[in-house]
């Protein structure tokens, strides 16, 4: 009876509680919160900015306008950072061994206040040297990592004045460290030197290059870039595993995607690509183990049939410990054909080898990314034309020379003649 009793006023004693404290708490969604579009601009500060060849005004002028008209058309969900190359910024006055390490972060990555980010873009002064390296290492820090593509944005008018370290050599070291992040390059000059470099950094991360050539175009450049960050690369890479060869590979959508490749092993993919678009890709290896020296990736794009299209960047450049490469291709079709998509295949290949003792299994980890936009005027170096264009100049070419050659002939005759 008396442990009936107590049992009893144990109960009511939880009864009472339970009414008192209420219903136990909800537990929270444990999804974690999806990251916000990271992007930061890298502008160049250095003293060739003052240059004023752009619709009259100077470079770094139509920059600013540029940057204040995207900071006003900047989504909300992006958060932005722009950060300055070349000296002048922390050490005034300072020597070029000084000024090329010299880089300044002008605003934090981060939810913008648009009327700090206008009134310290306004301050800017073009003047020193251009540290391409030392900013794009810079900028990397500053967006952090994550499971989300992060995008740097380069803006500059000249190559890197300061050697080390070499920005292709920055962009490749920082494609093969697996931390989904692009860099794309926009160049306020024609010049073939700056071209060159700009599109190695570009291609190295799956970037893009673009020349530009007025303030508008630096414009909606900017606004494309940013927005891609938006809408593109919103989710971790994906495992995907490569096939033996074209038929079987499996079709890849724009995105970043992981896989491990054996040594020697060549790994297969495939994309669709529609009239007017341009496939760009690249492919970083992680070296998750000891490898033997002269080791390298290389990335090609082939036909369906196997032929050849393009191959990455650094093929044949002599290097011996290329760990990312990058390409790009397009057929040539306009937009508005009505032809099917075209399949084209991403091989990628390989030439490691381990060390005694070293296992070989499983493979190399590796990191593809695969992005398709609007076809881009080719960057390489500028060409006559093409077909019967190139035909008429050069028998032009031709004809006048003959005119000209023939015109001279007769006038030394006449002269020693008459001598």
């Amino acid at each position: 009876m008396i442990i009936a009793r107590r049992w009893a006023a144990g109960l009511a004693c939880a009864l009472i509680a339970s009414a008192t404290l209420g219903p136990p708490p909800a537990v929270a969604d444990e999804t974690p919160a999806k990251e916000p579009p990271r992007v930061e601009l890298v502008l160049d500060s250095s003293g060739s900015m003052r240059t004023a060849d752009i619709g009259g005004r100077s470079r770094m002028a139509v920059a600013k306008q540029a940057f204040n008209d995207v900071v006003d058309a900047l989504p909300p969900e992006t958060h932005l950072g722009i950060r300055l190359l070349g000296s002048q910024h922390r050490f005034p006055g300072s020597s070029k061994a000084v000024g090329c390490k010299d880089t300044k972060l002008l605003f934090p990555v981060g939810t913008v206040d648009k009327v700090e980010a206008k009134t310290a873009i306004a301050t800017l002064a073009p003047t020193g040297w251009t540290p391409i390296g030392w900013a794009l290492r810079a900028a990397a820090k500053d967006l952090g990592t994550g499971e989300t593509t992060r995008r740097i944005i380069l803006i500059t008018d000249g190559e890197d004045s300061c050697g080390l370290p070499d920005p292709c050599d920055v962009a490749r070291e920082l494609a093969a460290q697996g931390t989904h992040l692009v860099v794309d390059t926009l160049g306020l000059t024609l010049d073939a030197k700056v071209r060159r470099q700009l599109t190695c950094i570009a291609e190295a991360t799956g970037g893009t290059y673009t020349a530009v050539q007025s303030q508008e175009q630096l414009t909606d450049r900017l606004e494309q870039l940013i927005d891609r960050a938006v809408t593109t690369y919103a989710e971790a890479p994906l495992h995907v595993a490569g096939a033996e060869n074209c038929a079987t590979a499996p079709t890849l959508a724009p995105g970043v995607y992981t896989d491990r490749e054996q040594f020697g092993e060549h790994r297969w993919y495939r994309v669709r690509l529609a009239p007017g678009q341009e496939l760009r890709a690249s492919v970083s290896l992680s070296l998750d183990r000891r490898l033997n020296r002269d080791y390298g990736v290389l990335l090609r794009a082939t036909a369906s049939g196997g032929r050849e299209l393009v191959r990455g960047s650094d093929a044949g450049s002599g290097r011996t410990d290329v760990q990312s490469a990058g390409l790009r291709w397009s057929d040539g079709r306009p937009a508005d054909d009505d032809a099917e998509p075209r399949t084209v295949c991403l091989v990628v290949s390989n030439s490691f080898s381990a060390p005694p003792g070293v296992l070989t299994s499983p493979g190399m980890p590796l990191e593809l990314t695969v992005d398709l936009v609007a076809s881009s005027p080719d960057p390489g170096d500028p060409v006559l034309g093409r077909g019967w264009t190139l035909l008429a100049v050069l028998a032009l070419a031709g004809l006048v020379a003959g005119l000209v050659t023939g015109w001279l002939a007769r006038w030394r005759i006449s002269i020693r003649r008459e001598g």
